[in-house]
């Protein structure tokens, strides 16, 4: 009989992300116009965060998923003369009422920028996935460290613990990645197929062009003297 993979701890593997996430076709045009809010509840047009650079915005499923929270976690790690030195911009953005974008900024100790799309119109234009799908051809998450029953555990605490007592987003929603910019130009694409498939952020960043190899893990570190 044939091993059955738990879907707990995998994600889309990297020859899938190779194979077919790069190509992916969509047209900017469709939501360039689309309101995105600050953390003040000040609203732009989502064009303004790629037209004179090139940038990196990070869809998440939203502010309790524990995935996403570990992921951001490891976003904040990024030295940002790395950024810098490749003229890149980083941008998350959630589903949420923008009164959780500093909550959840100070919960991961994440400094660049962050907003909110509430209507989910970017995340439904562009075609992100709102169920999940899970393949027994992958590979463990880089940024993932809890399981599901403890991650599940910590996003129910965090709910009910939040001064505002919500979901903080659809929690069907799938996020995904995308590099575009200056312009209209795209340069990748990645949807996420479940909250365990994002795109890993060495990857990402060096798609980009960021030189510098990041390492997320825990492993300690070995010094060599």
């Amino acid at each position: 009989m044939a091993e059955m993979v738990s879907p707990i701890t995998r994600q889309v593997s990297k020859e899938k992300w190779e194979a077919g996430t790069t190509f992916l076709d969509i047209n900017l045009q469709d939501v360039e116009d689309c309101l995105i809010y600050d953390r003040r509840g000040v609203s732009f047009p989502f064009k303004t965060l790629y037209q004179h650079s090139k940038t990196v915005i990070i869809f998440v499923r939203n502010f309790l998923c524990y995935s996403c929270k570990e992921y951001v976690d490891d976003l904040s790690k990024v030295p940002r003369g790395a950024l810098e030195e490749a003229g890149i911009r980083l941008v998350v953005i959630g589903q949420s009422a923008h009164q959780h974008i500093e909550p959840f900024c100070m919960l991961t100790g994440y400094s660049y920028e962050m907003y909110v799309d509430p209507q989910r119109s970017i995340y439904l234009k562009l075609g992100m996935k709102r169920e999940e799908t899970f393949t027994d051809s992958a590979l463990p998450s880089p940024h993932v460290k809890s399981g599901l029953f403890m991650g599940q555990i910590k996003s129910i605490w965090r709910a009910m613990t939040s001064p505002t007592f919500d979901f903080q987003g659809d929690l069907h929603q799938q996020g995904g990645a995308i590099i575009v910019g200056p312009g209209s130009q795209v340069h990748f694409c990645h949807f996420d197929m479940n909250r365990l498939d994002h795109m890993p952020i060495t990857w990402l960043l060096q798609l980009a062009g960021v030189q510098q190899t990041l390492d997320f893990s825990d492993k300690p570190k070995i010094i060599h003297v």
